[in-house]
């Protein structure tokens, strides 16, 4: 199992060997949690500033130095160490899993978070980037252009460090969305119909490539959604909802298709729901990622009786019209 891991960080495991072992990572957690130990060699050094999370680094720091007795793990240790971007995986209520893909004879680094996790990275000059579950950043390991260009596939949450000669740019499908400094959140799924970018702070320009007159400025809480070609401009209605960086999730009146869409990506899980009319259930809420799925739905239950089914081995989740035969 470490051989394969070992020859990934070395640069001597060849493309098909490396497909190979991201997708046995997608099913198997004891080779998961092997690449992740290796991995976060540097990000370990550099630990959050979360108490709890700096506690429990600091066990797996301890843990992982006693693999640095061989010449071979200390071969990792300084290729880990010559990363430009540190991979930083919080160990809080969840099990944070980013794969680092890096390609030594290319700039570009891609990182990409799996459904039901997050996680969070500070790149080469100082931006900090959560990333949401099932997503993917793209960013070079330097930035020397005049533009500090990255692409996000997916939801993120961009700290972005001040550089007055060098424009933050983020590209997500046909949007080009340009700062200088400045805290924001974009939500850029492929499967979704539509492309939301909510600033925080600073000031940012949101361009559609497809057509070039189309570009807007946003001010600090203005929300700017792209779809069908148009640009609406409204006001951040939830700032809460940002707090998925940090493990919660936050609905504020939406309906329950809605949260089933964004529960399917945090948890891997597919949802049905066989009778339309649970679709108009509202509901306003906060929980934790460590709430579980079935956790989190048994609490809306509480307020719209549904029955839910689960399907564990085809781990999808059923829900339907309440009736005396819940489970």
């Amino acid at each position: 199992m470490e051989d394969r891991i070992t020859k990934y960080f070395l640069g001597e495991l060849g493309q098909q060997d490396t497909s190979e072992l991201f997708h046995e990572m997608k099913t198997d957690k004891l080779l998961r949690t092997e690449f992740v130990r290796l991995q976060n060699l540097y990000a370990l050094t550099h630990l959050s500033k979360l108490s709890v999370n700096e506690e429990e680094g600091r066990e797996w720091y301890e843990r992982l130095m006693h693999k640095l007795n061989t010449n071979k793990h200390r071969k990792i240790a300084k290729l880990v160490f010559k990363y430009a971007a540190i991979a930083i995986v919080l160990i809080a209520s969840t099990f944070f899993l980013t794969m680092h893909f890096y390609n030594n004879n290319a700039e570009n680094n891609k990182l990409y978070v799996p459904a039901g996790q997050r996680a969070q990275l500070t790149l080469q000059d100082g931006t900090n980037v959560w990333l949401n579950a099932q997503s993917t950043l793209i960013y070079p390991s330097r930035f020397t252009a005049k533009e500090r260009k990255v692409t996000i596939i997916g939801e993120a949450y961009f700290d972005v460090a001040k550089n007055p000669k060098k424009t933050f740019v983020v590209n997500t499908q046909n949007v080009e969305i340009q700062v200088l400094g400045t805290e924001f959140n974009v939500c850029s799924y492929p499967n979704t119909n539509y492309i939301q970018t909510n600033l925080v702070e600073g000031s940012l320009r949101v361009s559609d490539n497809r057509n070039i007159r189309k570009s807007v400025t946003l001010k600090p809480d203005d929300q700017l959604t792209i779809k069908d070609g148009q640009m609406f401009l409204s006001k951040t209605s939830n700032a809460d909802y940002f707090l998925w960086k940090d493990g919660i999730y936050t609905f504020d009146n939406e309906k329950l298709i809605d949260i089933i869409k964004k529960l399917e990506l945090y948890y891997d899980v597919t949802i049905k729901i066989e009778d339309p009319e649970i679709f108009d259930v509202r509901y306003t809420g906060k929980f934790r990622q460590s709430d579980g799925i079935e956790e989190i739905l048994r609490i809306i239950q509480k307020i719209q009786k549904f029955n839910i089914h689960k399907d564990r081995e085809n781990n999808i989740i059923t829900l339907t019209k309440y009736n005396t035969n819940s489970f």
